[in-house]
């Protein structure tokens, strides 16, 4: 089965100033998240599954100050001082994360074209209904891989966070993930079985989602002007 896009992340200094960020810019108060003791950051989420990003959701993440240090590098580059520079400023949109069945195999058949696809870790959440728990492909220094265009495999357990999510009034219409050589993130997006409804484009390094929103049409892009 091919990947499918999961998730787009939006990483914000704190998660109050994403949620600012968030109802300023997409007219929607995100939902409920928790708290990621392996990596000692939170989210906040909301769902964006259409006929297009089937089962695909919104996530806020920050460092969560008052959580222990994980004593590792964290995901999606949190840790790196440009990103922190960056989302002092203003919550952006950093990554996206797509879902596979069996991430072992996926991150073997990456790592033979010479890819970054991680160490695969577990992971897990507590939810009010019992714990949410994945397995998800982290490189040991936290980066992201081609900018954060070569998305974050992941493996759900028995729950997705979408079976849960009400509709937010919002949702993704397509992601561009825009590289200098398109071709070669296509060929090994392909190896995987490239998810419906992402695009390779030809432009300077960035994703961009365009999502219909109760503020309408928005365009997300995670380079920094």
């Amino acid at each position: 089965m091919a990947l499918q896009l999961d998730h787009l992340v939006v990483a914000a200094a704190t998660l109050d100033e994403g949620v600012a960020w968030c109802e300023a810019t997409l007219g929607i108060t995100p939902g409920p998240g928790g708290r990621h003791a392996l990596m000692g950051t939170h989210n906040r989420v909301f769902a964006l599954d259409g006929a297009v990003f089937p089962r695909a959701y919104f996530e806020i993440i920050a460092i969560d100050r008052d959580a222990p240090a994980p004593g590792r590098a964290r995901w999606f580059g949190l840790d790196d001082a440009d990103l922190q520079a960056s989302i002092a400023r203003q919550p952006r949109l950093v990554h996206w994360v797509a879902r596979c069945l069996d991430i072992e195999q996926a991150a073997s058949t990456w790592s033979a074209l010479g890819l970054q696809a991680g160490r695969v870790l577990a992971a897990s959440r507590p939810t009010p209904t019992g714990e949410l728990r994945w397995r998800i492909g982290v490189r040991d220094d936290g980066r992201l891989s081609l900018g954060g265009a070569l998305p974050t495999l992941i493996e759900w357990g028995e729950e997705h966070p979408t079976d849960r999510l009400p509709d937010s009034g919002v949702e993704l219409q397509s992601l561009q993930l825009q590289q200098p050589q398109p071709a070669d993130l296509a060929a090994a997006l392909s190896t995987l079985g490239a998810p419906a409804g992402v695009q390779c484009v030809d432009g300077p390094a960035a994703i961009v989602a365009v999502l219909n929103t109760p503020r309408g049409r928005v365009r997300l892009n995670s380079r920094v002007a």
